[in-house]
């Protein structure tokens, strides 16, 4: 009996285990996990801090037995090794696995910066539901609150912690906030915007130490010495794919994969935000951290594994590694999406409003919008993704945007209809 392996039980590790389970009904599927809970949903993590949800409320499948209803194995272990050349798993405890097919689908762990003292007591990140109830039980009403890292994910739970009513400060390395999503205008206005809502932002600025003790004591790279009861590290997320060393796969800074999600060595696949897919929308690879690209690579390898254990030639294809955040950052919305900093060669046109809180900035190769930013704008985020997605070409609808970059709208009904409506692009009208 063929036996399909997959390392990760978070979302991609999930999907592709029922995509495979739909289409090979007896083929042995054992899904691999490291933590002890139920397969959960980290993007869930800040609804639980916010009290919108309980624990349960963070978990995929909402039924105990629904991975045995499916005949599929559940193992909570770690993984020590992978060896390619042999199909063989190897897990700390020193049991071995073999494999006919294996999805590697561990996802990213947080980057720890190298500051002294970030291991002490009181200094959290926020990425497990383990953390979740660290940072719960110490973010009270009230609470001094020093998080580090203003990225996406930052920002993210910086929406949490100020629903729980902290008094908090936020350190960026960068010289605005979500520096990875938003230009220097989009990245400044959210900053304000976050500063008037009463969160102490320090941009341009780096921790230097934290001193263990009770309250903890930051001194920052301003000059600045902070108080703290709470310290969370949120400066950033890398995949989680250490394990491979020496394996036989093909890693860069994800795990090296095609369009169909398969690496070097046939029969091993990779998904979600460990796996470093080809773009064909750019043509580069890219890893792109997002549940739904998660999903979408998930459904494909599954798709792959079934076919490649059947002796049949891959068949689903990857159309594109979506590019999208949208962020609320305290109620203030804002999007980024594609090459949102340009392509050489390309034009700009931005609009900026900040008495009104609107920022919009269009990146063009030739006829096509190939990115974007927008802070203050919610009718146009599914029009932006489809144009951006879809490679519509503007024709003379290119110009008028470059005059006027808030006739998305009009530009898209007038171009995308016209050139076989691609899906993505579908989706942004029913938007």
């Amino acid at each position: 009996m063929t036996h399909h392996v997959i390392l990760g039980a978070g979302p991609a590790g999930v999907i592709a285990a029922e995509t495979i389970r739909k289409l090979a009904p007896q083929d042995s599927i054992t899904l691999i996990g490291d933590e002890p809970e139920p397969s959960y949903s980290r993007m869930a993590i800040p609804y639980l801090l916010m009290g919108n949800i309980n624990e349960s409320g963070t978990y995929l499948r909402k039924t105990t037995t629904h991975f045995a209803n499916l005949t599929i194995k559940v193992l909570q272990a770690q993984v020590q090794s992978v060896q390619a050349a042999t199909k063989t798993i190897v897990l700390k405890s020193g049991d071995k696995i073999a494999f006919d097919t294996l999805l590697v689908a561990t996802g990213s762990h947080p980057v720890s910066p190298p500051i002294p003292g970030i291991q002490s007591e009181g200094v959290h990140t926020c990425w497990t539901l383990k953390d979740a109830r660290a940072i719960m039980a110490l973010a009270q009403p009230g609470a001094r609150v020093l998080q580090l890292g203003a990225g996406f994910i930052g920002c993210i739970i910086m929406e949490a912690l100020a629903a729980r009513g902290v008094k908090l400060s936020v350190v960026e390395m960068g010289d605005r906030m979500v520096p990875r999503m938003m230009g220097p205008t989009a990245g400044g206005m959210i900053r304000d915007w976050v500063d008037a809502k009463g969160v102490q932002v320090f941009t341009s600025t780096k921790v230097e130490s934290i001193e263990a003790g009770q309250p903890l004591t930051v001194k920052l790279s301003n000059g600045n010495t902070l108080q703290a009861d709470l310290v969370i590290s949120a400066a950033g997320v890398r995949p989680a794919i250490g394990f491979l060393k020496d394996s036989g796969i093909t890693c860069l800074l994800g795990v090296l994969t095609d369009e169909h999600l398969q690496t070097n060595v046939p029969g091993v696949f990779a998904a979600g935000d460990c796996a470093e897919a080809f773009d064909k929308v750019s043509g580069k690879t890219m890893v792109s951290a997002i549940q739904p690209n998660a999903a979408e690579q998930a459904r494909i390898a599954g798709a792959n594994m079934v076919a490649f254990a059947r002796g049949r030639a891959a068949h689903a294809e990857l159309k594109g590694v979506t590019q999208i955040n949208v962020l609320d950052t305290l109620g203030l919305i804002s999007s980024s999406f594609g090459d949102w900093q340009g392509v050489p060669g390309g034009e700009h046109a931005e609009l900026t409003d900040k008495a009104a809180g609107r920022h919009l900035s269009l990146q063009f190769k030739d006829d096509v919008l190939v990115g974007c930013n927008s802070v203050g704008w919610t009718e146009h985020v599914g029009v932006m993704r489809g144009l951006v997605e879809g490679q519509v070409k503007l024709g003379v609808w290119k110009d008028k945007l470059m005059q006027d970059p808030t006739l998305l709208m009009e530009a898209y009904l007038a171009s995308a209809q016209g050139q076989g409506d691609w899906s993505g692009a579908a989706d942004a009208r029913r938007r």
